[in-house]
């Protein structure tokens, strides 16, 4: 049985931030590694360790495989800030994917969540815990599909009449997947280099194809 050494993040909260406080500190903390969670006068900023970073990508290199293998539409979001003012809420997903709406963003380097639909998917590296709900937070901004994984288990939880998310035993995106075996891949991480794990998720998925054409 394999164990996960929790990583070494740190995060911390402020009260009574305002919108325009946490844009000016959301402004001046830049592209550094650390995550801002704002809900509704809370501000959480959480410092990344490598471990969390290394499933992110992982995670979503994955991602990568499935829509080009599938020949889906995708646009990749990286931990772009997500956040809409007049619900006073913010985040910032470890990866998040538009798909079924990729066309709608196709032209936009800057996305306006009052005005665009939010992505498709969002990817949650959950090794430590935040300190606020950022599943309420996805909900309220209209996330359809979550992915969280917490260094052993990968789960799957899709949005319910747009207020609350239910676990699902299967993506609403890729349905042809079985979960176990992606975190099966997952689990692997330390077991093979990055370029050949990826190529093995890649030749499993193309054997998954050819099964369900048959």
């Amino acid at each position: 049985m394999s164990t996960v050494e929790a990583p070494r993040e740190q995060s911390f909260v402020l009260r009574d931030i305002d919108w325009s406080g946490y844009r000016s500190i959301a402004d001046s903390v830049g592209e550094s590694h650390v995550r801002l969670t704002y809900d509704r006068g809370n501000l959480e900023l959480m410092t990344l360790s490598h471990g969390h970073e290394r499933w992110g990508e992982l995670l979503g290199q994955f991602i990568q495989v499935l829509t080009d293998e599938l020949n889906m539409p995708r646009q990749s979001g990286g931990s772009t800030t997500l956040n809409r003012e007049d619900l006073e809420r913010g985040i910032e997903p470890d990866r998040c994917y538009y798909l079924e709406h990729e066309f709608a963003v196709r032209d936009k380097d800057e996305i306006d969540l009052s005005v665009d639909p939010p992505p498709d998917l969002a990817i949650e590296v959950d090794i430590s815990r935040s300190s606020l709900s950022r599943m309420n937070i996805y909900a309220a901004l209209g996330v359809p599909e979550v992915w969280r994984f917490d260094g052993e288990t990968l789960r799957v939880f899709r949005l319910e009449s747009q207020t609350r998310y239910v676990e699902s035993d299967q993506s609403p995106h890729f349905p042809m997947l079985p979960l176990t075996e992606v975190q099966a891949f997952l689990l692997r991480r330390n077991s093979m280099d990055e370029t050949r794990l990826v190529k093995a998720f890649r030749a499993w998925v193309r054997e998954l194809q050819s099964q369900r054409g048959q």
